[in-house]
């Protein structure tokens, strides 16, 4: 039976609002996000997921913790889960981070790693999966880099493709391990 992973991502933080492209700062959640984690929760908590996985950086923690506080769903903190490591970039405006976003997909970006880097380390999390949530339902909250690496390892899409195609938000979406 496999497990189905339910990706969301971590909710609208200050630096969002601010373009600002955070990668491994941890940043914090603005009033708008706050809303948008205490919805995920109302959406997740009886949809049958047995466990949260969070990136540990501050703003999908944060996410996590108010979806989830006072409920029996167990709340895991994993770094690999971690948005790309922009190294040096961390904290520079997302627009002029992302405009050549491409030259870093295997060349890390200085101080950081590469986007392939950065998936591959979120794809790691997937190998530990199976042993303890084999057949369960899950919830990853993350970041782009780990959206990223699950529809690159479970739905085959290549890196390539997904480093020029829009993020396009949405409430969720679900892969099958």
């Amino acid at each position: 039976m496999p497990t189905t992973i339910v990706f969301e991502t971590h909710s609208w933080s200050e630096d969002n609002d601010r373009g600002i492209a955070t990668g491994w700062r941890h940043g914090r959640l603005s009033e708008r996000g706050r809303h948008l984690a205490a919805e995920l929760g109302r959406r997740r908590r009886d949809n049958g997921i047995t466990a949260v996985f969070t990136s540990d950086l501050r703003r999908a923690a944060e996410t996590a913790e108010i979806a989830f506080t006072g409920h029996d769903i167990p709340v895991l903190h994993d770094w690999r889960l971690r948005e790309c490591d922009y190294g040096s970039a961390n904290g520079m405006p997302a627009a002029e981070l992302h405009t050549h976003r491409e030259r870093h997909l295997d060349e890390p970006y200085p101080g950081g790693e590469s986007w392939r880097q950065a998936v591959e380390r979120a794809g790691r999390f997937l190998t530990d999966v199976p042993a303890r949530w084999q057949g369960r339902r899950i919830l990853v909250i993350g970041h782009v880099a780990t959206r990223w690496a699950l529809d690159h390892f479970l739905d085959g899409v290549p890196l390539e493709q997904l480093l020029t195609a829009d993020f396009a938000w949405r409430e969720g979406w679900e892969y099958h391990l």
